[in-house]
């Protein structure tokens, strides 16, 4: 029986390991963290990332590795690749990692992206600004997610303030200022590549986010077939240049019917949690299928479905179990502000079936405000 390691013990691992239970593998969580939710679902290992008897252990006991996190240090990723098969690889987590080097491979690839210059010091931060113009974001390099390490400038007045919140850190994990996107609609596309350079997306999401947290994912985006082969195309060409294999996200934004990468994720991703019931084959399973060298799942829907985050606390349950298409999942983790605990998952034949119980169920929780904007989307 094959036993399949995961670096990063969060909610994706535990999806992971759910979606490997039927299909017969044993899986290995390792965390900093004795607490990780993905411990309720397999065995957990806990130690540091760099510790090298720590990564021993692990490697002792899985016959292939993967990640649930895009932070795992990309020297730990090479040092275990070099005693077992790791996937995605060292190079795609390492360029995933540096949004500068990301956004240069995005450029190179022809893929469309804001303006973006790389800020190491203070004289740098304005020359930049002055290139790119405002509004523009300041970003840190490195360790940023969910809207974290980053701040917006609006006018030149805001330099000041953009550099004491982030310029301690350009000498660490560095900044990189980036065009604000007037954009139309967030948009992702979830790719998967197979060890033999098979290749499937899902259909188009769009999200969207509140606090830089996602909030709430339709699938399928409501959009033409041009846009979904531009997105194909894209996530095709980095899965190529990276010698990809697993599944990722692409992140985009959508202006004037042209798609602008945003972000790369190199993992299973928010925005495909969808895919768990209203897909063929879930984004888990494949991204199983793929690291083991296994034929891939198919990618069509089933239906239509909206993806809701619960961030902080679960609400109740039932408002959600009672419809048709309602499905619910707790990540077993404790309450605290701004954390990810869970989410819900809504499945209909049609738009409007679809559209009709978001209703429902953003009345019966108070969660109006996060199902509006999909609704309007849905019967617009």
């Amino acid at each position: 029986m094959t036993t399949v390691g995961i670096l990063g013990g969060g909610q994706l691992a535990r999806m992971l390991a759910l979606a490997g239970a039927p299909m017969g593998l044993r899986m290995l969580v390792m965390d900093t963290v004795a607490d990780a939710c993905a411990g309720q679902c397999a065995p957990l290992l806990v130690g540091d990332y760099r510790d090298e008897a720590a990564l021993a252990e692990f490697a002792s006991k899985a016959g292939v590795a993967t990640f649930d996190f895009e932070n795992v240090p990309a020297e730990s990723a090479e040092w275990l690749s070099r005693r077992i098969p790791v996937f995605p690889g060292p190079h795609a987590l390492a360029v995933a990692q540096d949004r500068l080097a990301e956004k240069t491979l995005f450029r190179e690839l022809g893929i469309p992206v804001p303006d973006f210059v790389d800020v190491s010091t203070r004289a740098a931060l304005d020359a930049a600004v002055a290139q790119v113009g405002v509004p523009c974001i300041l970003k840190t390099r490195r360790l940023g997610y969910d809207g974290k390490g980053q701040f917006r400038i609006r006018s030149a007045a805001d330099i000041d303030a953009a550099w004491a919140a982030l310029g301690a850190q350009a000498g660490s994990v560095g900044l990189i200022l980036e065009g604000f996107v007037a954009f139309e609609r967030e948009l992702s596309v979830v790719a998967v590549r197979g060890r033999d350079g098979e290749f499937r997306t899902w259909p188009l999401t769009e999200n969207w986010h509140v606090d830089g947290v996602l909030s709430a994912s339709l699938a399928p985006a409501a959009c033409s077939d041009e846009l979904q082969a531009q997105a194909n195309l894209h996530a095709r060409a980095l899965a190529e240049r990276l010698d990809y294999v697993g599944v990722f996200a692409l992140e985009l934004f959508c202006r004037d019917g042209v798609l602008l990468a945003n972000e790369l994720a190199p993992r299973v991703h928010n925005s495909g949690h969808w895919t768990i019931e209203g897909a063929e084959t879930s984004q888990f399973e494949n991204h199983l299928r793929a690291v083991l060298g296994w034929p891939l799942g198919e990618t069509r829907m089933l239906g239509h479905a909206c993806m809701l985050n619960w961030i902080g606390a679960m609400p109740d349950s039932a408002a959600v179990l009672r419809e048709p298409g309602g499905h619910w999942h707790d990540y077993g983790k404790q309450p605290r502000d701004g954390r990810k605990v869970g989410h819900a998952t809504l499945r209909a034949d049609t738009r409007e079936a679809l559209g009709t119980a978001l209703e429902r169920v953003g009345a019966a929780l108070g969660r109006e405000p996060q199902v509006a904007p999909v609704v309007e989307r849905l019967r617009g």
